[in-house]
């Protein structure tokens, strides 16, 4: 077997325990929901950033996507 990997295919996506609580706080002097609030935490974990970014790439070169 080979030791290449193809670039299209999905890396593992990052795995927390279960019981990991995000702290996030809302942004003062505007308005902010708690779900965007703790997005915006989220994505600042440089796992979870990369995996969006690898998704998006996928998602955005799959012609199988337009259709």
């Amino acid at each position: 077997m080979s030791d290449h990997k193809d670039p299209q295919s999905p890396l593992p996506s990052p795995v927390f325990p279960q019981q990991k609580q995000w702290d996030f706080r809302k942004r003062e002097g505007i308005y902010e929901s708690d779900t965007t609030a703790l997005i915006r935490r989220l994505l600042e974990e440089d796992t979870i950033s990369e995996d969006q970014r690898r998704a998006w790439e996928r998602w955005r070169n799959d012609p199988e996507a337009l259709k």
